[in-house]
This record gives structure tokens, sequence and C-alpha cells, in this order.
């Protein structure tokens, strides 16, 4: 049998290795670079996010290092530009407050200078208003608000909720009575009536 059919030459085919390990004893910079390409064709990542991915293939550290740092001169990792998507993304699509864009930065290894630059896209204005959309979203149409147990019990669960987003106790109580005083006004005056006895 011809050995070069099967994919195994000489001492590779009695090593038992597979061919992945094989392939990354022979070129680890070939390996490395494959990876992050594989990575980045799925989405965008920081640096730290494709040392780990690489790091997990037991890639040597002198060769991630050494593979990222020219993935970074020529422009395809940028973990600048990187924090800014990640921040208008994410404040858009799930109205993260920027406490927590920020802690989710960290994860992904942007801190410092690069955070606060992407964060500054959020507005004290534009984290208000995506808190008073969120909570009008979350607010239960079922509840009666005009039961003060029913309100206070409404209440917590969306200060709560808000905080979950990042948003500050101050700013989540404030939205919060704003958009329940909101649905208040709009109902009829005998809704406000105390019952008798």
């Amino acid at each position: 049998m011809d050995t070069q059919s099967d994919g195994f030459s000489g001492p590779e085919a009695s090593s038992g290795k597979p061919a992945a390990a094989r392939s990354r004893e022979a070129d680890p910079y070939a390996t490395a670079r494959n990876i992050v390409l594989r990575q980045l064709t799925n989405s965008p990542k920081s640096r730290r996010q494709l040392a780990v991915k690489l790091a997990e293939k037991d890639i040597p550290d002198e060769v991630i290092q050494a593979v990222l740092d020219r993935f970074e001169e020529v422009q395809l990792v940028d973990d600048a530009d990187f924090a800014r998507r990640w921040v208008a993304s994410r404040s858009q699509t799930k109205s993260l407050a920027r406490g927590a864009l920020k802690r989710e930065l960290a994860d992904k290894g942007i801190a410092g200078e690069l955070a606060e630059e992407a964060l500054e896209q959020v507005s004290d204005e534009d984290e208000l208003a995506a808190a008073r959309a969120l909570a009008q979203r979350k607010l239960q149409s079922s509840v009666d608000l005009t039961d003060r147990a029913a309100r206070d019990k409404q209440a917590r669960r969306l200060v709560s909720m808000l905080a979950r987003k990042g948003y500050s106790p101050s700013v989540g109580y404030r939205v919060v009575n704003e958009v329940i005083g909101d649905v208040l006004e709009q109902q009829p005056d005998d809704a406000w009536e105390e019952p008798l006895g």
C-alpha cells in the first residue's frame, strides 16, 4: 500500500499523533495564523480573546505574540476598533449601561484608555433614554398599578432588571418612577379613588 495515499509518511505514520498535532509541531506559526483567521471570520475579536484561543490550542507563547503582533501591524486585529464596535452594538441591542459595557470590555482584555474612549459613545442622555425604553418594554401591562403593593413589587422588579443591565440604583429608581407615573397619568380619575370601608 502506498503510504502517501493515506496522508501519512514514514516516521509520522508511526508517531501515533493526530494530523492536527503533527501540523502544529511542523509549523506553529502557520497553525496560529489559520486559527486567528478562522476566529476573525466568525466575528471581530480582541487580542486577548485570540491569545486565549491560541493558548487553548497549545500554541507556544512566543508564537502567539509574534502572530498577533503581525495581525495588529496589518490592522486585522485592532482593540480600539473592536471596543468601539462592541460598545455600539451592545448598547443598542442589549440596552446595556456603561458600567456593564465596561465589565464586558474588561473580560475581553480591553481596559483603561481604550475602554474609556469606546464608552464615550454612550452619553448620559443615551443611557437614560435606553433605560427608560427598557423599563417601558418590561413593564407588565397586566399589573394593576393603582394597587400600592402591586406597584411597589413591579417597581422593585424593574429596578433589579435595570441593575443587571448595569444601571445605577439612582437611574433605575428615577426611570421606573417616571415610567410608572406616566402609566398612572393615563388612567381614568376613578382608578385613583380609595376603596370605601
